[in-house]
């Protein structure tokens, strides 16, 4: 990636040679460009808040910038990426969605995240960090800032106008103004699953913002708790991808005897299936764990393995990252250890856990879902 303070070679996390998609994009550009050409002071406390891959903050770590994400593949890719432009350990400060923000803030760069829920929360989180003189710009691509995007800096942080677009990105500036009235933070936010789902029905969810589905059942999970396995005695169970927990939560409330491993790469993922799990009063022994899938479980140490894996990364429609999950569980499974899968039925999953596992079963399906098992052997 060029950028004003010369060239930065970057990658994604986790490194793929065959992996096409770039670790930065024109709306990374054209921020480091606006602050270059507009000599914007960095020497105040910089936060840079959705950082996709580590490239803005690669790019700024002679300013000794703060990150904050939500994403530990993303963390990751920084440390790899700050690592290879030999910037010296700790010239960054590394943050999660979930820890304190910086008491002062005098430059924020906001990378605008999918998911309305996650930007209103980190917004609400950093408003108070903010005093008049804080130069706020957030930035992405055109498609991704809509009019309700707009209004959230406005009702958030202050005054609120955008760019003109290049190369079909898009910056926003934003005046904070320590006066408005912003009120009170709504997330996490909770509700109670529906009846007809088994042993969950009626219990209480805890979503912490941009976590999916953050204000009911999606359809996909209602149909995988109807046709979870039964989970008898003492076994170490993994819900992989697990989101805010209930499918793990579920597990755990059949089986007491259980050990439930709850892992995701979101860190508001992993913070809301704990707080799922708790206010719910699970007997037994959980273990909740932000990482890459399965990385760092040691091998044959897993009897099941439960999944429901995404099918993109950002905007991009990919199996790379289901294809890791079903590889990690095969390498954690103990022989006779059973993975089991609910996808949309369009995406094939049964022809790569019969090539990965040598069998695949039809448990059950609809229309749009299956649920499929693999056996290790």
């Amino acid at each position: 990636m060029t950028t004003p303070w010369g060239e930065a070679l970057l990658s994604r996390f986790p490194e793929d040679p065959r992996d096409r998609l770039r670790a930065w994009d024109a709306s990374d550009e054209y921020l480091l460009r606006h602050l270059a050409d507009q000599e914007i002071p960095l020497s105040g406390t910089v936060v840079v808040v959705g950082d996709r891959w580590g490239a803005l903050v690669t790019a700024l770590a002679a300013h000794r910038p703060t990150q904050i994400t939500d994403s530990h593949l993303a963390q990751e890719a920084t440390r790899a990426n700050l690592a290879r432009a030999g910037v010296e350990p700790g010239a960054v400060r590394l943050l999660t969605t979930q820890d304190p923000p910086p008491e002062r803030i005098d430059v924020l760069l906001v990378r605008v995240p999918k998911s309305l829920a996650l930007l209103e929360d980190q917004l609400l989180r950093l408003a108070p960090s903010v005093h008049a003189d804080t130069v706020v710009v957030g930035t992405g691509m055109v498609k991704d800032i809509h009019t309700s995007t707009l209004k959230l800096f406005e009702r958030i942080i202050g005054p609120t106008r955008t760019s003109l677009a290049e190369k079909k990105a898009r910056l926003i500036f934003c005046t904070p103004d320590p006066a408005l009235e912003r009120g009170a933070n709504p997330w996490p936010y909770r509700y109670e699953l529906p009846d007809g789902i088994g042993v969950v029905s009626g219990r209480t969810v805890v979503n912490h913002a941009g976590v999916f589905c953050a204000d009911r059942l999606d359809i996909g999970t209602r149909f995988f708790l109807a046709h979870l396995p039964s989970s008898r005695g003492s076994r170490r169970v993994v819900d992989l991808g697990c989101g805010n927990g209930v499918v793990g939560t579920a597990v755990a409330l059949g089986n007491p005897e259980a050990e439930v491993l709850f892992v995701d790469e979101s860190f508001q993922a992993v913070a809301s299936a704990e707080a799922t799990y708790k206010a719910n009063g699970v007997p037994g022994h959980a273990e909740f764990r932000v990482g890459d899938g399965l990385a760092g479980v040691p091998a044959g140490s897993v009897d099941l393995v439960l999944n429901n894996p995404p099918f993109h990364s950002h905007q991009a429609t990919t199996d790379a990252t289901a294809w890791r999950m079903f590889t990690g569980a095969k390498r954690a499974l103990r022989p006779g250890g059973e993975l089991w899968v609910i996808g949309n039925r369009h995406l094939g999953y049964h022809v790569k856990l019969r090539r990965l596992f040598g069998n695949c079963q039809l448990v059950s399906g609809d229309p749009k879902f299956v649920v499929l098992k693999a056996v290790k052997r």
